[in-house]
């Protein structure tokens, strides 16, 4: 009898146990199902926001001034890629200059401001508030010609030469991919749970071990990845409930694939291009030979030479820039920056007599440690590639050479200290200012006249560009700092290049 009693008892527990562990696996996959549903939505609108901001921040940066102080657009060609319309995905645009000016654009409602549209659709809806900072978007979502869309709005104040003028730029896509990314990964989530509710009672633990092991292994794959890495995520490997995520993630990847791979397609198009002024205008160099006024034709090929002297260095630039860029590792072998800076010094001379600069070398490598010392290693050697450091220092001299000023004295430089050595170019020339001194290394940018307090001189801007691109592949880096006191009580400039120390 109690044996009866207690196996009923035992039979009875198991079955309430039985009764509570279906009702609590089911209330807990609901409970789950709910919150990886919301987070699938939160995390595919943030890519989808973040791929919006993209062609946004590309035409705020397009936007510049005209001459006369008029507003013009030039937005570069990659952009057209990024805001064509594809199947499912219809993208709009619109640029427009606010007029009248107002007083601050912060915070502002949109409902008092006119503007004239520069570039794309007439008509897109504005946000009700404008945000509070400027640059900063605002994402909304408003109907336009019958379609939902997702939209972001944001501001710039310009201003050149006491001109003042004010941008508004909206970015936005239709509603479709996004919807039926979220509704794709709800039906798989209804899916899978219906799935692991069958299973859940037999075999919870060995499902939550193998539903898992996927995301474990993209998690790992992840991780393992080098920065610059942009290979899409393997779909097939992760459950059908990340794969909206997973899709979502690669079409991210691919708007940022596709800007570099033009990025590299335009400079060496741009290079190859270049190749052909050259041939013409080297056979125009000998037509003008044939000229018979001696006058005229030396003046025609001083012309034709100098221009082909630009076009030549701006194609060895580009194509050093190319090279530069790429991700494949530096060679390395030990190399003395000492040397190196001397020998650019040497090669740059006739250049800076033209422009009556004073170039000049002052060995700073009179100390060395007494490790060093013993080993008979000079405190400048480094571990990298010899062409690439001496273009890197060509550069910063004949950055320094067009642009210090006719007259100045330029002096380069070497040492080393206890964890770099470092080549410096130094001048009493007419300077940088300071706010300006990281956006210099921008392809294509000289400072700008608001910056040099001098001529700005004729180069093509990717000098520094290049420079700071072989020092990085070399692990090193350039600084920017003030040079010597100027003759107009103004300060020039000293750009340092620094590379890890060689110690054996």
């Amino acid at each position: 009898m109690m044996r009866w009693f207690s196996q009923t008892s035992r039979g009875s527990m198991r079955f309430w146990l039985l009764v509570l562990l279906i009702p609590g696996t089911i209330g807990l996959l609901l409970f789950d199902s709910v919150k990886d549903y919301q987070a699938l939505n939160a995390v595919t609108e943030e890519v989808y926001d973040s791929a919006l901001l993209e062609p946004a921040k590309v035409l705020e940066t397009s936007i510049e001034f005209n001459p006369d102080g008029s507003l013009r657009i030039d937005p570069p060609f990659y952009a057209q890629v990024m805001l064509e319309s594809r199947a499912g995905n219809r993208k709009y645009f619109r640029v427009e200059e606010i007029s009248p000016i107002a007083l601050n654009l912060a915070g502002e409602s949109t409902k008092n401001l006119e503007g004239r549209t520069m570039l794309g659709m007439q008509g897109l809806p504005r946000p009700e508030f404008l945000a509070e900072n400027e640059g900063m978007p605002v994402f909304y979502n408003a109907m336009y010609r019958n379609d939902h869309l997702r939209l972001l709005a944001l501001w710039r104040d310009l201003h050149l030469d006491g001109v003042r003028r004010q941008v508004l730029v909206i970015v936005g896509e239709s509603l479709d991919m996004r919807l039926r990314t979220q509704q794709e990964a709800w039906r798989h989530g209804l899916f899978r749970d219906g799935r692991m509710l069958i299973l859940a009672v037999l075999l919870v633990w060995i499902s939550v071990q193998w539903a898992l092991r996927p995301l474990i292994e993209l998690r790992r794959e992840i991780k393992s990845r080098d920065v610059d890495n942009l290979s899409p995520l393997d779909a097939e490997q992760v459950p059908r409930e990340v794969v909206p995520l997973v899709e979502a993630v690669n079409h991210h990847i691919d708007l940022y694939r596709r800007v570099l791979a033009r990025q590299a397609q335009f400079l060496a198009d741009a290079s190859h291009q270049l190749r052909t002024p050259l041939a013409i205008m080297r056979t125009q160099a000998q037509y003008a030979k044939r000229e018979p006024d001696i006058q005229r034709m030396r003046d025609t090929l001083d012309a034709i030479i100098r221009q082909l002297g630009q076009t030549s260095r701006l194609t060895e630039q580009l194509l050093s820039l190319a090279h530069a860029s790429r991700n494949d590792a530096a060679p390395q072998a030990l190399v003395d920056l000492s040397a190196l800076a001397r020998e650019v010094v040497l090669q740059y001379l006739p250049l800076a007599r033209e422009r009556n600069q004073d170039l000049g070398w002052v060995d700073c490598v009179a100390e060395w440690s007494s490790r060093d010392e013993a080993m008979g290693v000079p405190r400048t050697w480094v571990l990298g590639s010899d062409a690439e450091l001496h273009e890197s220092i060509a550069n910063l001299v004949h950055n320094a050479i067009n642009h210090a000023g006719d007259g100045c004295t330029i002096t380069v430089s070497a040492g080393a200290d206890e964890q770099d050595a470092w080549v410096s170019v130094r001048d009493n020339g007419v300077g940088l200012d300071p706010s300006l001194r990281d956006s210099v290394f921008m392809r294509f940018d000289r400072g700008g006249s608001a910056g040099r307090r001098g001529a700005p001189g004729s180069g093509s801007g990717l000098g520094l560009a290049i420079a700071l691109a072989y020092a990085q592949r070399n692990r090193g880096t350039i600084v920017l700092m003030d040079g010597d006191p100027s003759l107009n009580d103004g300060v020039g400039l000293c750009a340092t290049l620094k590379v890890p120390r060689y110690k054996a």
